[in-house]
């Protein structure tokens, strides 16, 4: 500083001083936090999937007393008493959340299952994608039997293909019931079409 600025600065009245000094508070206040904020916008960002997938993964337990969807199960929007009790299988639709990188879009449609009750207290799952070629299986109701009208690949109810077109059974899913409510979650998963094995895609 020359000895001119010094002089200047001793110049001013004793009210501006003060008030010079506030103004540089104050504008140091603003710059700290428009640093922050971009900060703090950015960390919401980045654990704003980490914390929604802790909120929808609680809240069902299965009859053990465990979390089903916290080991991947969706539940159903089914109820084992609705299920008919002579074992015809019944069609329902799987929604979830899906995530796409750092989208999220709820209660989206991810796949088509046919569930039928066994007994009191079973119920059995698959998926309805048949294992050929990956058309949508039926159910023949005049047969009682599943069908894939596209190759007509033909499968018992209990998933045993009738005939050689398939190369395998229809693909069974884990299945959970809580025999209290009749409450029912599924692991959802598509399989590789067109192979003996069971092989899981994603």
């Amino acid at each position: 500083m020359t000895h001119a600025d010094g002089n200047a600065d001793r110049s001013l009245p004793p009210t501006m001083q003060p008030r010079r000094g506030f103004v540089g508070l104050v504008a140091g206040g603003i710059s700290v936090v428009l640093g922050l904020l971009p900060a703090g916008l950015g960390t919401a960002f980045f654990l704003d999937p980490i914390l929604r997938k802790r909120d929808t993964a609680g809240g069902a337990t299965g009859e053990s007393g465990d979390d089903p969807t916290a080991a991947g199960f969706i539940r159903l929007n089914l109820n084992f008493a609705s299920l008919p009790a002579d074992g015809a299988p019944v069609a329902a639709k799987v929604v979830a959340d899906k995530v796409d990188a750092w989208n999220r879009f709820q209660n989206v449609e991810i796949g088509t299952i046919w569930v039928r009750r066994i007994g009191d207290e079973q119920v059995q799952v698959f998926n309805a994608t048949c294992p050929h070629l990956g058309c949508a299986v039926d159910y023949r109701a005049g047969r009682n039997d599943f069908f894939c009208p596209c190759h007509t690949s033909s499968f018992a109810l209990d998933g045993a293909r009738t005939n050689q077109i398939p190369p395998r059974g229809m693909d069974k899913l884990d299945v959970k019931l809580d025999s209290a409510t009749g409450a029912m979650w599924v692991k959802y998963q598509n399989f590789r079409a067109g192979t003996p094995e069971q092989i899981p895609v994603a």
